[in-house]
């Protein structure tokens, strides 16, 4: 097993139980003591917990949290919708485009089921079933295989061989968060490693990203903010925030958001 995936799993025991205990996970991962112990001091600098005696608990903050896909999907739906078509009119018909997991990115995927000889190379479970139920016979979507997240993503070394190698023309990314010094990020350490795989295989970046998720940071930075070339958010961004975002990416598109009605 990797250290990353070790980590993982360190990390998903936490947000189940609150804490955990070295002897246990010993046990659980088929490892040595001082293995696991360097596990914990590695998650320990970068904040995803705080080392007690015999074992380590949950750190202070959002930092490893990962909510479940539906969870996820109730918040900020109107602003996603707004965000996920302007994104998905930035992908041109006939070409290959990746799109990440998140809930963003599956409603960019439904704005996108009916443009004509797609190529599509996702991580996400709810973007292929999108696709799937389009039942075009033009366009083709790969699946990337792997261990499955909180979010429904395909992660680890599988996800990592089906991206290698791969040339497309535009990534889709959905973030769990997006801040001035750590860039764009998610709470999840593998899944970071498999969007950072797509990230390097695009020629255009363009990240959808609601309002919302200004200030927010995750674990583990998937890209710096200079390295997108269109982030698509929409109009409640704080105008500190959009002079940030305007000094780094190449282009920051700002969607109008509906008002509520009834």
């Amino acid at each position: 097993m990797l250290a990353a995936q070790r980590q993982e799993r360190i990390l998903e025991r936490l947000r189940r139980e609150g804490s955990v205990r070295v002897t246990d996970l010993v046990g659980d991962l088929s490892v040595s003591d001082m293995t696991v112990r360097r596990d914990l001091d590695t998650l320990e600098v970068r904040g995803a917990l705080r080392k007690v005696h015999g074992g380590a608990v949950a750190p202070e903050g959002p930092r490893t949290e990962e909510p479940g896909f539906a969870a996820k999907s109730t918040l900020q739906a109107a602003q996603k919708h707004a965000v996920a078509r302007a994104a998905a009119e930035l992908v041109e018909p006939h070409s290959a485009v990746g799109l990440s997991a998140g809930t963003t990115t599956a409603l960019v995927a439904e704005y996108l089921r009916e443009r004509p000889g797609l190529t599509v190379i996702t991580n996400s479970l709810h973007v292929a079933e999108v696709f799937h139920r389009s039942e075009r016979s033009d366009q083709t979507v790969a699946l990337t295989g792997g261990f499955r997240t909180p979010s429904d993503a395909l992660v680890g070394p599988l996800a990592l061989a089906s991206v290698r190698g791969i040339n497309l023309d535009t990534l889709v990314l959905g973030v769990h968060g997006m801040a001035e010094r750590a860039g764009f990020t998610t709470p999840n350490l593998m899944e970071s490693d498999t969007d950072h795989a797509l990230v390097e295989a695009a020629e255009t970046l363009v990240v959808a990203a609601d309002s919302s998720k200004w200030d927010t940071v995750g674990l583990s930075t998937i890209a710096p903010l200079d390295r997108c070339d269109v982030l698509v958010t929409d109009d409640g961004l704080a105008p500190d925030a959009r002079r940030t975002l305007e000094e780094h990416v190449g282009r920051l598109v700002i969607t109008d958001v509906p008002p509520e009605t009834g």
